[in-house]
């Protein structure tokens, strides 16, 4: 029997071992971080300890981190410790962002991007331009992903924090997707806030953090969006998820360690797209731009991506249609359509996303099982002409 192959690494990651065992020992730890005697300051211990690791996997200090519960609640807290502030405030979002950025208000304004996915920087400067942020007090703020979960493309964070900075915008940066798989200094990016999550890295489910650039927050007040206890420095009410964020902050490390890997991944990613881009009219979006090494959206002409899924994971290969935070439905892209890609081909798009166990054996079975599905469908259509 064949080995199962899971290629949905951008979805979630495989937990390292690791980190599994650094969860079961946090498990054992007895002690609220909150309280001052031995089992809370050894509980708080671990929590600091972790925040070093998260924080050096974005090049900040410790005190800029923010643990929460996911890439979700990052991006939420960032436009809505932003957007809650004054009521004109503007949001302006890349048109290819996750739905917990783009579904956070419903004022949202779209950038445009082209044709690969990369943000339109003359559209950016000129809705920017519409702003009275040019005349001070931070009112607009910009956000756009380090890099797209559904095709990979890297975006130019820095030019995008350039455009913004000249009329006076703060900049939201998601690197979900991108931590782990690219170095990230925020410092560098220059951008103010940045979401991170750990399951995507090959640490838990369930949390994540808020990274938000230094000093900041004596420029502007910033209102937390749960509130309570003064956990997270008054930023995040709640007790600490301490097994969780202890897991983060290990696998933040290996994920450092792991950058060259990662970016080997792109051998077999290569490999994929030059033996399938034979087959006539494969698409594979984004190729022409940087992009992460790990993944490939890719469409098989004629075959809806619901009929691959199934296919594949009959095959016992796991892969997705795009991204993996609609309650596991298959619905038309909206990555795609804001790059023009009309739904009769993005219909048939899906994406495969590598990592840190992914093998040479799994891309030639990818490959192979590819290849099978495509020949029958072309097929079943030529019998179904015939009829």
């Amino acid at each position: 029997m064949e080995t199962f192959v899971y290629l949905d690494h951008n979805a979630t990651t495989e937990i390292y071992p690791a980190v599994k065992k650094a969860i079961l020992h946090a498990l054992d730890v007895t002690g609220n971080a909150s309280s001052v005697h031995g089992a809370g300051r050894a509980a708080r211990k671990l929590i600091e300890d972790s925040r070093e690791s998260v924080a050096a996997l974005v090049a900040t200090k410790p005190e800029n981190v923010i643990f929460n519960s996911g890439g979700t609640e990052s991006n939420n807290m960032a436009i809505r410790f932003f957007g809650n502030r004054i009521r004109k405030n503007r949001i302006l979002a890349s048109a290819v962002e996750h739905d917990s950025v783009l579904k956070v208000s419903p004022n949202i304004e779209l950038i445009p991007v082209d044709n690969d996915g990369i943000v339109n920087l003359k559209a950016l400067d000129e809705m920017l331009a519409l702003s009275s942020s040019s005349k001070g007090g931070n009112k607009t703020l910009v956000s756009v992903m380090l890099a797209n979960n559904e095709t990979g493309v890297i975006q130019p964070i820095k030019e995008v924090v350039s455009v913004a900075r000249h009329h006076g915008a703060l900049v939201h940066c998601d690197a979900v997707q991108a931590a782990g798989k690219v170095p990230i200094d925020i410092n560098s990016l220059g951008v103010d806030f940045l979401s991170l999550s750990a399951h995507k890295i090959g640490g838990p489910a369930g949390v994540g953090a808020l990274v938000i650039k230094e000093g900041l927050t004596k420029i502007i007040k910033l209102s937390p969006i749960l509130y309570g206890g003064g956990q997270e420095r008054g930023h995040r009410a709640g007790s600490e998820n301490i097994s969780g964020i202890m897991g983060f902050g290990l696998a933040a490390k290996h994920a450092l360690e792991n950058l060259p890997k990662i970016k080997n991944l792109a051998t077999l990613r290569d490999q994929v797209e030059e033996k399938l881009s034979i087959h006539k009219d494969v698409r594979i979006f984004g190729a022409g731009v940087s992009r992460l090494a790990n993944t490939c959206n890719l469409t098989m002409p004629g075959v809806a991506a619901d009929r691959q899924l199934i296919a594949f994971d009959l095959a016992g290969i796991s892969l997705s249609a795009g991204s993996a935070c609609s309650s596991g439905k298959v619905k038309p892209s909206h990555v795609l359509a804001a790059m023009g890609i009309v739904d009769e081909v993005s219909s048939t798009a899906i994406r495969i996303s590598l990592g840190w166990t992914t093998k040479n054996q799994d891309i030639d079975r990818f490959i192979k099982v590819w290849n099978e599905i495509f020949k029958r469908s072309k097929s079943s259509l030529k019998k179904l002409e015939a009829a």
